[in-house]
């Protein structure tokens, strides 16, 4: 058995071949026996678990046939698909996990999250995002007609893209006082997460101890995932890149 996590795949009815790459994913790597982890961003964006668009309702399928099949799953909302219910993952056969989770991942205390709340210094997302977490908001607006929702939120994602393009870099990126934080609290030796879009593994020390923090990639020009298998008794960790097909 093994664990894979995967994130940020923005999967939208614009970008047919990321769902293409997804189907292939579920079939060519899982195994029944596998735990499979969505850290967020799954969907480009999601306006309910009444949306009854073709992407919603094919994706839908390729996941309940996933767990079917014997593979568990997963999944944490991220900022684009924050709206993203149990009713739709109840369906799928996945579990919604809150917004940061700890496990014991081949013996090692893991934290996994979308990512999102290490940002800390982009103050206006993060402002942004106590809003639109809110019961109340997110009862107000899934009260809205699905047009409605969806013409907002695109609407949302036109302006994050324009803010996104004027922001220095280092204020989308992670601040480390907080990874530090979160791991001290957790008292976790690992952690990973998606959002930022910058696949990599970084070496840190936390309270004294030797730690990892590993970021999974979006699925654009590549597709990512991250592999965690145990060898004698200890985890091991592969960040996989793979071209994505035209």
């Amino acid at each position: 058995m093994n664990t894979y996590f995967i994130s940020d795949l923005h999967l939208s009815d614009s970008e047919p071949k990321l769902s293409a790459a997804f189907d292939n994913f579920l079939t060519d790597t899982l195994q029944p026996s596998d735990h499979l982890y969505i850290l967020g961003d799954f969907f480009d964006m999601w306006i309910g678990d009444d949306d009854d668009a073709s992407l919603a309702k094919a994706t839908q399928a390729r996941l309940k046939q996933a767990t079917d099949s014997g593979v568990t799953g997963y999944f944490i909302r991220g900022n684009r698909d924050f709206l993203l219910g149990r009713d739709y993952l109840d369906e799928c056969g996945f579990t919604l996990l809150e917004d940061q989770i700890t496990l014991e991942l081949a013996g090692v205390t893991t934290l996994i999250m979308h990512g999102d709340t290490l940002c800390t210094d982009d103050k206006e997302y993060q402002q942004f995002r106590q809003q639109v977490r809110s019961p109340a908001w997110q009862s107000q607006v899934l009260g809205l007609p699905v047009e409605h929702r969806r013409a907002m939120a695109q609407q949302l994602r036109d302006q994050s893209q324009s803010m996104s393009a004027i922001k220095a870099s280092d204020i989308m990126d992670v601040n480390q006082d907080e990874v530090e934080n979160v791991m001290s609290c957790a008292a976790a030796t690992v952690l990973i997460h998606g959002h930022t879009h910058r696949p990599d593994t970084h070496d840190l020390i936390v309270d004294d101890r030797q730690c990892q923090r590993i970021v999974l990639g979006a699925w654009h020009d590549q597709g990512w995932y991250l592999k965690v298998s145990a060898h004698q008794q200890r985890p091991v960790y592969d960040l996989v890149s793979f071209e994505l097909a035209a």
